[in-house]
Protein backbone atom coordinates (compact mmCIF):
# COMPACT_ATOMS: atom_id res chain seq x y z
CA UNK A 1 0.00 0.00 0.00
CA UNK A 2 1.20 3.74 -0.81
CA UNK A 3 2.08 5.57 2.33
CA UNK A 4 0.07 8.71 1.43
CA UNK A 5 2.07 10.84 4.46
CA UNK A 6 5.69 9.32 2.91
CA UNK A 7 4.41 10.09 -0.44
CA UNK A 8 3.30 13.49 0.40
CA UNK A 9 7.03 13.91 2.35
CA UNK A 10 8.79 12.44 -0.80
CA UNK A 11 6.93 15.54 -2.83
CA UNK A 12 8.02 18.36 -0.30
CA UNK A 13 11.58 17.13 -0.55
CA UNK A 14 11.44 16.85 -3.74
CA UNK A 15 10.42 20.77 -3.99
CA UNK A 16 13.01 21.52 -1.56
CA UNK A 17 15.67 20.01 -3.97
CA UNK A 18 13.92 21.30 -7.37
CA UNK A 19 11.26 23.94 -7.79
CA UNK A 20 11.42 23.11 -11.40
CA UNK A 21 9.28 19.50 -11.66
CA UNK A 22 11.48 17.61 -12.41
CA UNK A 23 12.28 15.72 -9.18
CA UNK A 24 8.12 15.67 -9.02
CA UNK A 25 7.84 13.42 -12.05
CA UNK A 26 10.07 10.94 -10.37
CA UNK A 27 8.17 10.88 -6.91
CA UNK A 28 5.03 10.68 -8.72
CA UNK A 29 5.69 8.52 -11.37
CA UNK A 30 7.15 6.15 -8.71
CA UNK A 31 3.94 6.42 -7.19
CA UNK A 32 1.59 5.42 -9.87
CA UNK A 33 3.95 2.34 -10.56
CA UNK A 34 2.36 0.82 -8.31
CA UNK A 35 -1.70 1.29 -9.20
CA UNK A 36 -2.39 -1.13 -6.84
CA UNK A 37 -0.67 0.50 -3.91
CA UNK A 38 -2.16 3.61 -4.65
CA UNK A 39 -5.73 2.18 -5.27
CA UNK A 40 -4.95 0.49 -1.69
CA UNK A 41 -4.37 3.78 0.25
CA UNK A 42 -7.12 6.10 -1.93
CA UNK A 43 -9.38 3.37 -1.96
CA UNK A 44 -11.68 2.48 -5.48
CA UNK A 45 -13.02 6.15 -7.16
CA UNK A 46 -17.12 6.37 -6.26
CA UNK A 47 -17.31 9.24 -7.55
CA UNK A 48 -16.00 12.22 -9.81
CA UNK A 49 -14.36 15.19 -7.64
CA UNK A 50 -11.01 17.05 -6.65
CA UNK A 51 -9.96 15.74 -3.34
CA UNK A 52 -6.95 17.49 -1.77
CA UNK A 53 -4.13 15.47 -0.15
CA UNK A 54 -2.05 18.42 0.64
CA UNK A 55 -2.76 22.48 -0.05
CA UNK A 56 0.38 24.88 0.59
CA UNK A 57 1.53 27.58 -0.63
CA UNK A 58 4.28 26.15 -2.76
CA UNK A 59 3.06 22.74 -3.18
CA UNK A 60 -0.83 21.17 -4.15
CA UNK A 61 -1.03 17.58 -4.07
CA UNK A 62 -5.11 16.30 -5.57
CA UNK A 63 -6.50 13.02 -5.84
CA UNK A 64 -8.37 13.56 -8.98
CA UNK A 65 -11.14 11.72 -10.25
CA UNK A 66 -12.54 12.40 -13.78
CA UNK A 67 -15.94 11.12 -14.25
CA UNK A 68 -17.35 8.56 -16.89
CA UNK A 69 -16.41 10.57 -20.78
CA UNK A 70 -16.14 13.78 -18.95
CA UNK A 71 -14.47 16.75 -20.70
CA UNK A 72 -12.81 19.63 -19.20
CA UNK A 73 -12.31 22.88 -21.76
CA UNK A 74 -8.69 24.11 -22.39
CA UNK A 75 -7.34 25.48 -19.60
CA UNK A 76 -3.89 26.80 -18.46
CA UNK A 77 -2.35 26.76 -14.49
CA UNK A 78 0.27 29.17 -14.37
CA UNK A 79 2.13 26.58 -12.47
CA UNK A 80 4.18 23.58 -13.52
CA UNK A 81 2.25 20.09 -13.07
CA UNK A 82 2.84 16.45 -12.55
CA UNK A 83 0.27 14.14 -13.17
CA UNK A 84 0.20 10.46 -13.03
CA UNK A 85 -2.69 7.89 -13.59
CA UNK A 86 -3.76 4.92 -11.57
CA UNK A 87 -7.07 4.12 -12.79
CA UNK A 88 -8.67 4.32 -16.10
CA UNK A 89 -7.58 6.38 -18.44
CA UNK A 90 -7.07 10.65 -19.31
CA UNK A 91 -6.29 12.00 -22.91
CA UNK A 92 -4.84 15.69 -23.53
CA UNK A 93 -5.12 17.87 -26.11
CA UNK A 94 -2.44 20.29 -25.68
CA UNK A 95 -3.30 24.37 -27.32
CA UNK A 96 -0.95 27.10 -28.36
CA UNK A 97 -2.16 30.61 -28.40
CA UNK A 98 -2.93 32.90 -31.69
CA UNK A 99 -2.16 36.08 -30.45
CA UNK A 100 -3.07 38.11 -33.56
CA UNK A 101 -6.68 35.78 -33.78
CA UNK A 102 -7.41 36.09 -29.50
CA UNK A 103 -7.71 31.71 -29.94
CA UNK A 104 -5.69 28.75 -29.85
CA UNK A 105 -4.92 25.99 -32.09
CA UNK A 106 -4.02 22.64 -30.69
CA UNK A 107 -0.73 21.77 -30.49
CA UNK A 108 -0.39 18.06 -29.90
CA UNK A 109 -2.06 15.04 -27.95
CA UNK A 110 -1.14 12.95 -25.06
CA UNK A 111 -3.61 9.32 -24.35
CA UNK A 112 -2.48 8.39 -21.05
CA UNK A 113 -3.02 5.45 -19.14
CA UNK A 114 -2.62 3.11 -15.50
CA UNK A 115 1.26 4.09 -14.55
CA UNK A 116 1.54 6.80 -17.26
CA UNK A 117 3.04 10.14 -15.55
CA UNK A 118 3.62 13.17 -17.47
CA UNK A 119 5.12 16.57 -16.45
CA UNK A 120 3.73 20.06 -17.51
CA UNK A 121 5.42 23.31 -17.77
CA UNK A 122 3.59 26.28 -16.55
CA UNK A 123 2.94 27.95 -19.90
CA UNK A 124 0.77 24.73 -20.87
CA UNK A 125 -2.52 24.67 -21.63
CA UNK A 126 -4.35 22.01 -22.08
CA UNK A 127 -7.97 20.34 -21.72
CA UNK A 128 -8.74 16.41 -20.90
CA UNK A 129 -11.24 13.65 -21.57
CA UNK A 130 -11.57 10.68 -19.76
CA UNK A 131 -12.44 8.46 -22.69
CA UNK A 132 -14.22 5.51 -21.09
CA UNK A 133 -16.88 4.91 -19.61
CA UNK A 134 -15.77 4.94 -15.87
CA UNK A 135 -14.04 6.68 -13.34
CA UNK A 136 -10.76 7.73 -14.17
CA UNK A 137 -8.48 8.11 -11.04
CA UNK A 138 -5.03 10.45 -11.05
CA UNK A 139 -2.65 12.22 -8.47
CA UNK A 140 -1.91 15.09 -9.71
CA UNK A 141 0.79 17.38 -8.20
CA UNK A 142 1.24 20.96 -8.88
CA UNK A 143 4.57 24.08 -7.91
CA UNK A 144 1.51 26.30 -5.91
CA UNK A 145 -1.33 26.88 -4.75
CA UNK A 146 -3.92 25.52 -7.44
CA UNK A 147 -6.47 27.13 -5.60
CA UNK A 148 -5.39 30.27 -5.57
CA UNK A 149 -3.77 30.78 -8.34
CA UNK A 150 -5.53 32.65 -11.67
CA UNK A 151 -6.08 31.52 -14.35
CA UNK A 152 -7.75 31.25 -17.51
CA UNK A 153 -9.70 29.13 -19.80
CA UNK A 154 -11.07 28.65 -23.28
CA UNK A 155 -14.47 28.84 -24.78
CA UNK A 156 -14.91 25.26 -25.94
CA UNK A 157 -16.70 26.19 -29.34
CA UNK A 158 -14.84 30.04 -29.96
CA UNK A 159 -11.74 29.31 -28.05
CA UNK A 160 -11.33 32.62 -26.88
CA UNK A 161 -9.97 32.95 -23.41
CA UNK A 162 -12.03 34.17 -20.36
CA UNK A 163 -11.09 33.71 -16.74
CA UNK A 164 -11.07 30.61 -15.22
CA UNK A 165 -15.09 30.02 -14.09
CA UNK A 166 -14.44 27.57 -10.51
CA UNK A 167 -18.43 27.39 -10.11
CA UNK A 168 -19.00 25.63 -13.50
CA UNK A 169 -15.87 23.06 -13.08
CA UNK A 170 -17.34 22.24 -9.90
CA UNK A 171 -20.73 21.77 -11.77
CA UNK A 172 -19.39 19.76 -14.39
CA UNK A 173 -18.42 17.59 -11.45
CA UNK A 174 -21.49 17.26 -9.83
CA UNK A 175 -23.26 16.86 -13.40
CA UNK A 176 -20.90 13.38 -14.13
CA UNK A 177 -21.79 12.31 -10.48
CA UNK A 178 -25.55 13.02 -10.95
CA UNK A 179 -25.12 11.10 -14.23
CA UNK A 180 -23.20 7.71 -12.33
CA UNK A 181 -26.12 7.79 -9.75
CA UNK A 182 -28.60 7.67 -12.62
CA UNK A 183 -27.21 4.53 -13.95
CA UNK A 184 -27.33 2.72 -10.83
Amino acid sequence: MLDIERFVADCQTAIAEDRTHKAMREVVARAVSDPGAVLAALGEPTRAGVFPILRSPGLTILNLVWGPRMTIMPHNHNMWAVIGIYTGREDNIFWRRIPEEDRLEAAGAKAMGVGDCAALGRDIIHSVTNPIPRLTGALHVYGGDFFAEGRSEWDPETLHEQPYDVAAAIRLFEDSNAAIARAQ
